[in-house]
Parts: C-alpha cells; sequence; structure tokens
C-alpha cells in the first residue's frame, strides 16, 4: 500500500517542478495571434508529448541517459542553452516577426509549433521533472509505485491543461501591449532559469563550488 504522504508529497514536488501557474502566461506568449483551435492542439500535443517523455524515464530512469551516454548534468546543461535561446526569442519578438513575414501561415510546414520544444521540453520535462521522476519511482519501485506516480503525474498535467485552454481569456484581457510586456518579462525570467540550469549542470560535473 502506498503512503498518502508519499503521494501528497510526490504531488506538491512535481506540481511546484512543472510550475502549471507559471506556464500559462508562457504559454499566452508562445501562442499569441493564434486562433484558440490552434492553441488548443498546441496545448494537447505539448501535454502528450511531455508525460510520455516522463513516463519513459519513469519506466527506465537514468538507465536511458547512460545508453546513449549522456549524464544527467549534461542535458542539464543543454536543457539550459535551448531555455536560454527561446527566452532570447522572447526578448525580442523574433517568433511575432517570423508569424508576421510567413505568407501561408495555416499550413503546417510554415507554422512555428511550440509544442515539442520548448513547452513539452525543457518546460514540461526538462531536468528538473526528469530527475524528479526518477527519484520518485526510485523511491517507490514496482508496478503499484509506478501507476501511483503517473497517477500523480496525470492530475498535476490536467491542472496544468486547464491553465492552458483558459490562457486565452488572460490574453484577452491583457491585450497586445499587455502580452508584449509579459513576454519580455518572462524572457527575461526564462534567461535566468536557463542560466540557473547550466550553472547547476557546471557544479554537478565539479567546475564550480558548492
Amino acid at each position: 500500500m502506498i503512503d498518502s504522504g508519499f503521494l501528497i508529497t510526490s504531488f506538491v514536488t512535481l506540481f511546484v517542478i512543472i510550475d502549471p501557474i507559471g506556464l500559462a502566461p508562457i504559454f499566452i506568449a508562445l501562442t499569441q495571434d493564434l486562433s484558440a483551435k490552434r492553441r488548443r492542439q498546441i496545448a494537447v500535443r505539448s501535454i502528450l508529448v511531455g508525460s510520455g517523455i516522463l513516463a519513459l524515464f519513469a519506466v527506465l530512469g537514468e538507465a536511458v541517459l547512460e545508453f546513449v551516454g549522456i549524464s544527467m548534468p549534461a542535458f542539464r546543461v543543454a536543457g539550459g542553452i535551448l531555455l536560454f535561446l527561446t527566452a532570447l526569442d522572447m526578448l525580442f519578438e523574433r517568433r511575432t516577426k517570423r508569424r508576421e513575414n510567413t505568407s501561408q501561415p495555416d499550413e503546417e510546414e510554415d507554422f512555428d509549433d511550440p509544442s515539442v520544444f520548448p513547452l513539452a521540453i525543457p518546460l514540461i520535462a526538462g531536468p528538473g521533472s526528469i530527475a524528479t521522476v526518477i527519484l520518485l519511482t526510485g523511491q517507490q519501485p514496482g508496478l503499484l509505485g509506478f501507476a501511483s506516480i503517473m497517477g500523480v503525474l496525470a492530475s498535476v498535467l490536467l491542472i496544468l491543461f486547464v491553465f492552458l485552454l483558459s490562457a486565452g481569456v488572460l490574453g484577452r484581457a491583457l491585450g497586445k501591449t499587455g502580452i508584449t510586456v509579459v513576454t519580455r518579462l518572462l524572457g527575461m525570467l526564462l534567461a535566468a532559469l536557463a542560466v540557473q540550469f547550466v550553472l547547476d549542470g557546471l557544479r554537478d560535473f565539479g567546475f564550480m563550488g558548492s
């Protein structure tokens, strides 16, 4: 029998790491000027991809990274660099300019789809959440432990989905100018988060003092 305290701790940990509340305004910034249908598709795709990646790491753990010769610190540094590039796009509104210069934005091949990157990876399934599911499944081995952790993860992702679906209402309330301001502020925060990922990875490598 799984301890209820462990389930509560797992939920709180995954909720803080994935941060549905914090991801909602980022989702607005990445999907501005898109239709409600397109935003819904992006939300569903990002959550499915992110949950699939987290489930894979919950089953196989660090063996996945070790199989391809990648350590968790290296994964953290790579995720930080990719996230920093996304932050630059948000700070300088490069995504908006690319959309405005696209002659046929409704075609899939021309669509700058953020569902896989950066939403699914590394914002949903990033170094922190991957390390968390590896740690939690290690604490509760076996099929029952895996099922309980997947249930907790599903509940957090369901909350995230609700926040993403309501992002359009918040976007209309902010208006275009408000979204621009929020986008740039979040770009700065994402840049800082990316640098923290890199610093944590370098510290794990032993390049920096504790």
